[in-house]
């Protein structure tokens, strides 16, 4: 390995040259204390700045082995230390000079919640961490200068002060895995208690604005119910106290601006740990649960809604309904139906958000419009065997019908945002009306053996074989093509030209370019091979990856929305998204496994070897675990 004075010796060569010759510097050299690594270099300096990282190993960086011992205090432990690493770039970003984004040292903004980030991670050999750095220039020229100053003078200062834990608040540090350590035990206790959430009296649950996550100040502290109050102990914080809601159907009610969606929207994020002064720290909910909604104009690939919709006008099969603009009733009967493959056993509901005609029909309208015209069986109808028969419970905000009184088995009043149980006392007037139908016959969990077509990346045709002729590409798009045979695009030419890929390696085939993109600079393992798109190595072109903060993400043009998937919370939780459901569509959906079988063996992927099968030649700064439901959730949603 080269060391650092070869590094600074070969910096100030390429000195005022032409900036591509920044790329000289890829690679890794030794320093001190730490091994840096030049990943990728941007090719001009308005292009995404460079990604770095650097390697510790344990036996140097010396952080308590228990603190990396368990998954939950590993994350919290990766988190901490990238929250420490960008309040030390603050200080030293753009204070190098140059034109563009000369100067720029970032790292992932974590927020109130903790994720499990490709921008820290941590094995058995040591920490990686991993950076983004805007490298300088002059116009378009490489400044060595300020290069130095980043490389040899501030980078070393913040990677001393954040990344070794002598120079660490040991403390703070030892409450942050202590914390993490008390959720992990209360998640346990939610299910070994068959508990569905836990909110802990003394919790901040409005936020700041619509706009930021920080806790409101002056807010109303939560404050459980006698009824459902329950003591459990931590192994660090000892005895802790709150609202222990227990499987089952929960209804929350209250009048307006009483705090009912305040409180859903806390027990929804509650399947993520937050930080020390949230406020949240205890709204613990069971890490399945999945917050639904009506999507007007999603696509629906072949689902089976029967269990709500059955009989439509136009006679479509709604045991494999397909459609391109899927209303609301629809879309959230399909969205019932994906959760319940997804593997949730907690469904939360909020009225506003939800297709009215979906959740309940009163008794006057079924007067007026009899059933037999109606072609929805409303949720209210089959909450109660989605528990009984399925083991799912629902959590319901509900404001506008009485109906949801009868099914439920505890009900919240929200009163000036304090939760008051008022179960007996409603369930004591529900004696004195008619009581609507409850229940439909006819309940049966779908079978889930949906087959995910081959899918099939479209390319134009790119390059001459040996006869100067231009490839006659085939156009095989989702679905089509040999699904047998697991291919992708079949570029063919009457030559045998080849050429090299990426790195240089040279592969045989047809002349179809196999140097592939994909976010930012995650570039794939190229090389000219048979198959078009297929390199010498044996990988394929990836296919361009962009995401758009928490609206949405694309796939080459195909456009994947997550607007309405409420319970992704970072923009970087998208972009891992978009490289999970590239990994399938490329490497694993080959027209013979279910939809489960594929998003098992995508997330296996990522528990056996982290974010390696996702990325290109290197692991990018920028990724945050999403949960397992919301990959599901947009694999539904891709219409490719």
């Amino acid at each position: 390995m080269k060391t650092q004075n070869e590094l600074r010796t070969l910096l100030r060569s390429i000195d005022h040259k032409s900036y591509p010759a920044y790329k000289s510097l890829a690679g890794a050299w030794k320093f001190d204390r730490y091994t840096l690594v030049i990943d990728h270099v941007q090719g001009d300096p308005f292009a995404a700045p460079s990604s770095l990282h650097v390697e510790i190993p344990h036996g140097l960086a010396k952080f308590p082995a228990a603190y990396y011992a368990k998954d939950c205090s590993r994350i919290a432990l990766q988190d901490f230390l990238v929250r420490q690493v960008g309040k030390q770039f603050e200080q030293y970003n753009f204070k190098a000079k140059g034109s563009g984004k000369s100067g720029l040292l970032s790292i992932s903004r974590c927020g109130q919640a903790v994720l499990e980030r490709s921008a820290c991670e941590i094995t058995g050999d040591g920490l990686t961490v991993r950076f983004h750095v805007g490298f300088p220039a002059f116009g378009r020229t490489i400044n060595a200068g300020e290069l130095d100053k980043i490389l040899f003078d501030f980078l070393p200062r913040c990677v001393e002060s954040s990344l070794f834990y002598a120079r660490l608040d040991g403390k703070k540090l030892e409450r942050v895995v202590h914390l993490a350590e008390d959720q992990s035990a209360m998640r346990r206790i939610l299910r070994e208690e068959k508990l569905v959430a836990f909110v802990a009296n003394g919790s901040v649950l409005p936020r700041k604005s619509g706009i930021s996550d920080l806790p409101m100040a002056d807010s109303v502290v939560f404050t459980s119910p006698q009824s459902m109050e329950r003591t459990f102990e931590l192994p660090h914080r000892g005895k802790i106290t709150g609202m222990a809601i227990p499987e089952g159907i929960t209804l929350i009610v209250g009048g307006g601006y009483h705090g009912k969606s305040t409180l859903l929207e806390a027990i929804q994020m509650g399947v993520y740990d937050h930080i020390e002064g949230d406020g949240r720290e205890f709204v613990i909910t069971e890490d399945t649960a999945l917050k639904l909604r009506a999507e007007d104009g999603r696509s629906i690939r072949n689902v089976d809604i029967s269990l709500f919709i059955n009989d439509l006008p136009n006679k479509k099969d709604t045991k494999k309904f397909t459609t391109e603009d899927a209303s609301g009733s629809t879309s959230q009967a399909a969205a019932v139906v994906e959760g319940i493959e997804a593997g949730t056993r907690l469904f939360l509901i909020d009225e506003d958000t939800s297709a009215t005609n979906f959740m309940v029909r009163d008794e006057f309208m079924q007067q007026v419009i009899s059933r037999d015209k109606e072609p929805i069986t409303p949720f209210l109808e089959r909450a109660g065997d989605l528990y009984e028969k399925a083991g799912i419970s629902t959590i319901l905000v509900a404001g506008s019908s009485g109906a949801f009184f009868y099914i439920a088995d505890h009900i919240l009043m929200m009163d000036c945002y304090r939760p008051v149980d008022i179960t007996e006392r409603v369930k004591g007037l529900c004696q004195g009306h008619a009581a609507p139908r409850v229940q439909a016959p006819g309940f049966a969990v779908p079978a889930f053996d949906r087959v995910l077509p081959a899918f099939r990346k479209a390319q134009k045709g790119r390059g001459r074989g040996w006869d100067g002729r231009e490839l006659e590409t085939k156009n095989i798009g989702y679905g089509a093509g040999d699904a047998e045979s697991g291919s992708f695009t079949v570029a063919e030419s009457r030559g045998a030209g080849g050429g090299r890929g990426y790195r240089g390696s040279e592969g045989r085939g047809n002349g179809a370019d196999g140097r592939g993109y994909g976010s930012g600079e995650d570039r794939g393992h190229g090389g000219r091979g048979r198959g078009g798109n297929r390199g010498g190595d044996g990988r394929h072109e990836h296919m361009k990856t962009k995401s758009f903060g928490l609206e949405s993400f694309s796939m080459d043009r195909e456009e994947v929305n997550v607007r309405y998937l409420e319970q992704l919370l970072d923009s970087e939780q998208v972009n891992a998204l978009a490289h999970l459901l590239r990994y399938g569509l490329e490497e694993v959906m080959d027209g013979k496994k279910t939809v489960r079988q594929t998003v098992e063996a995508i997330w296996n992927a990522w528990e056996k070897q982290n974010w390696k099968p996702f990325a290109g030649s290197f692991v990018p700064c920028g990724l945050a675990k999403p949960r397992i439901q919301e990959l599901y959730a947009c694999l539904n949603r891709f219409r490719g």
